[in-house]
């Protein structure tokens, strides 16, 4: 038993750098997107180099996602207090949802092709 409570925090543990290694990463380029996603991208990469071995992480991975719907609480909570915002504003948040839907299927299709001709 402790040995998997120490395996599940080793992986939290490199988790949380590489999330901090993007935060920190974001801010110092100044590049726009979050740095929990430049994190994950930095994730990804040292998996794919083999810097980072998968079984190092998976406890924690797999522990989080079995989790996951405890995860998605506070967003919920949050949109059940600002629901007279949401409600007043619905046209324009409903417009830029449609529009970011169509812009990822948009920009996964065109990607999915142009690796397919590869």
């Amino acid at each position: 038993m402790p040995a998997t409570i120490l395996r599940h925090l080793a992986g939290l543990g490199l988790l949380v750098v590489f999330m901090l290694a993007g935060e920190v990463l974001a801010r110092w380029t100044h590049v726009p997107l979050p740095g929990s996603v430049l994190g994950m991208v930095l994730l990804t990469a040292a998996l794919h180099l083999r810097l980072l071995r998968a079984h190092w992480v998976a406890p924690a991975a797999d522990l989080l996602i079995r989790n996951m719907g405890f995860l998605f609480v506070p967003p919920g909570v949050g949109l059940m207090l600002h629901f007279g915002l949401i409600r007043r504003e619905w046209l324009p948040i409903g417009v830029g949802a449609l529009l970011s839907i169509v812009a990822v299927l948009v920009g996964v299709g065109l990607l999915q092709q142009r690796l397919e001709r590869r």
